[in-house]
């Protein structure tokens, strides 16, 4: 499986989705090699990026791992949306507005992964866990889009999604400990692997 975090950016020394990812390269789950990468925080370079490498691995697994500012628990995206209107600006000073993540695309994808089934399995670990429907409009909405037009296109058809883990007060510094946050990825990532159908629980929100 390909799994991907993401450079630091905004002025942080490090960025944890990518110290998680990095802490699970050439580990084997559920008999399946992890191959981790550290995408780039640029529009202009996240989706090439992400692109060479689904072509390189040939995945039968596609996950991304994000920061979510202000977020207490691991956050299991449902929704992409095919738009950039980014707040910041991006490691190479770019910041688009109301911009599409690709052209003649879909307004939106869901994940494909079954995201139910793998809160269940975060939260039997005793860590936080959520349904999240949005996935903001920055890099990391981008490259979960892309990676399900992407994964669309391939014969066959590669299960894609993408999870934010929660950032505290400090830029870049996770709310939960990091090993806490490599073990209940390694949980999550091998219910993806193992369940083809999602739960049939309730997942949503009232706001």
């Amino acid at each position: 499986m390909l799994l991907t975090g993401f450079a630091p950016f905004d002025g942080a020394a490090i960025n944890p989705s990518w110290e998680v990812a990095r802490a699970l390269h050439g580990r084997q789950i559920a008999g399946v090699s992890v191959i981790a990468a550290a995408l780039p925080v640029a529009f202009e370079l996240a989706l090439p990026s992400l692109q060479d490498l689904i072509a390189q691995h040939r995945p039968q697994l596609v996950v991304s791992l994000g920061l979510a500012a202000g977020r207490a628990a691991i956050s299991l995206e449902r929704v992409a949306i095919n738009l950039i209107d980014a707040r910041i600006a991006d490691n190479l000073g770019a910041q688009p507005v109301d911009e599409p993540v690709l052209q003649d695309a879909p307004a939106a994808y869901f994940a494909t992964l079954p995201i139910k089934a793998m809160r269940r399995a975060i939260e039997i670990e005793g860590v936080p866990a959520e349904i999240s429907y949005t996935a903001g409009t920055f890099v990391c909405n981008q490259v979960m889009f892309a990676a399900l037009h992407f994964s669309h296109a391939l014969t066959p058809a590669v299960r894609a999604g993408l999870i934010h883990l929660p950032w505290s007060t400090g830029l870049g510094e996770p709310a939960l400990d990091l090993a806490v946050m490599v073990h209940a990825i390694e949980q999550a990532l091998t219910v993806a692997l193992h369940t083809q159908s999602d739960l049939l629980e309730a997942g949503g929100t009232t706001h």
